[in-house]
């Protein structure tokens, strides 16, 4: 019964998807357009990213990146900031954006009548194409920058996750702070932004995802429009990211912190968006950490022994190999108890692998919980700028139930054997330094 549940819901997400086809093409100019046509409500989600994220920071700018994102929409046009928040205000539009290691991006949402969508879509053009990174707004963000970055230097799980990203990535680009560090923040000019803006957001590397009430006529004209002004393509700087080089050695880093918990991070390099092992660890990781109480860390580490509220696993896939990551708090008394039992947990996964009721638990909770993560325009909106940016097959969403239910417990093994090596992690701990091994 509970394999014909997971079926049945199976059939019926992917239904839901496919009323919603995803169109795509390319500009003249470069850029990639992602299209879904919905007239369900009269509304227009539309985002651009940019290869522009931390990844790309010089290594001795860190935050540059983020603080050019940032100051995107606080002057552009002969507009100040508050003119451009004044203005999509004034019509009911809201603005939004993100920024990662990989990308940087501007989300917009707006009514789908021709005045309002008018009035924002201008405003979202003259910020991709007019910033103006003013000196007195340069030096207030970048107050605000360090401000935040001076806050974090007190918070353990901020001081554990900037150790464990360096002891992952070493060098390499992904090692790099997405806020940047304050004595790099603090030397930052205008024209530096605007040299890094020139350089990372031309209309050849953009991804422009739009869905809602529009037709595809006037998607391809919002498109050019958001993408006509952006830098010519001769000043773009490389996209490449270097591959992530893997662990050769474990690496054990504890910092004291006086608390009465510690903080504890395990992992190494993951693996890149479109890995052809994606899947197998995706349904993997649920039985291992991904799957709340149903998981064997959280039965192991917090049910049976009571060292942990929460306990937790991920793989983070990005351009290049993103972080694998084991994560979870306890009592300082506790720690190397804690510590232990989640290298017990892991080894005796890798060991084992998943038998066949967790694996159909598995399935049939990610299978099962898909159309939740496909039901608004917005959820969908950042599919798309995903499948757009990493070059995933246009109907991702339709194969993505279909990859999960098709994953043997084989796989499952013989893709954590590929990837997690035990006797080659980082393990960060913040909180008890002394007696960690």
């Amino acid at each position: 019964m509970r394999l014909l549940i997971g079926w049945i819901v199976f059939f019926a997400s992917t239904l839901a998807y496919a009323g919603l086809p995803v169109q795509h093409w390319q500009l003249t100019n470069g850029a990639q357009v992602y299209f879904v046509e919905n007239h369900n409500l009269p509304m227009l989600d539309v985002s651009i990213d940019f290869p522009a994220g931390s990844a790309y920071d010089p290594s001795t700018q860190g935050g540059l990146a983020n603080l050019t994102r940032r100051l995107l929409s606080q002057g552009a046009g002969g507009l100040s900031d508050v003119q451009i928040a004044d203005g999509f205000a004034d019509v009911g539009a809201q603005l939004g954006g993100r920024f990662d290691t990989d990308r940087a991006g501007v989300t917009l949402r707006t009514l789908s009548n021709a005045e309002d969508q008018s009035a924002a879509l201008a405003l979202l053009t003259k910020m991709l194409s007019q910033p103006t990174f003013a000196p007195s707004i340069v030096e207030r963000e970048k107050a605000r920058v360090i401000a935040s970055l001076k806050e974090a230097e007190g918070e353990p799980d901020v001081i554990a996750e900037r150790a464990f990203q360096k002891a992952v990535f070493g060098t390499h680009p992904y090692a790099h702070r997405e806020s940047g560090e304050i004595d790099t923040v603090t030397t930052f000019t205008g024209p530096q932004l605007l040299d890094f803006y020139r350089r990372h957001y031309s209309a050849q590397g953009a991804v422009v995802a739009l869905i809602g009430d529009v037709s595809k006529t006037q998607a391809d004209a919002i498109a050019q429009q958001l993408t006509a002004g952006l830098p010519p393509a001769s000043l773009a700087a490389s996209t490449v990211i270097p591959p992530v080089p893997p662990l050769t050695e474990a690496v054990l880093k504890t910092i004291a912190f006086p608390a009465k918990q510690s903080q504890i991070l395990m992992g190494q390099p993951g693996v890149a968006r479109g890995d052809p092992d994606y899947f197998a660890l995706y349904v993997g990781n649920y039985v291992l950490g991904g799957g709340g109480f149903d998981s064997r860390l959280m039965n192991q580490v917090r049910q049976k022994r009571g060292l942990t509220y929460g306990v937790y696993s991920y793989f983070m896939p990005m351009k290049e190999a993103g972080p694998f990551q084991i994560g979870l708090k306890t009592r300082t008394d506790v720690t190397e108890q804690a510590l232990q039992v989640v290298r017990q947990t892991l080894a005796d996964f890798m060991a084992q692998g998943v038998t066949e009721a967790e694996l159909t638990q598995a399935k049939n909770n990610i299978i099962g919980g898909f159309p939740l993560r496909i039901d608004s325009n917005q959820k969908i909106l950042e599919y798309l700028a995903m499948i757009g940016f990493y070059h995933l097959p246009t109907n991702y969403l339709e194969l993505f139930p279909q990859r999960v239910a098709a994953v043997t417990s084989e796989q499952i093994k013989q893709a954590f054997e590929r990837t997690i090596y035990p006797d080659k992690m980082v393990t960060v701990v913040v909180g008890a330094a002394e007696s960690i091994k």
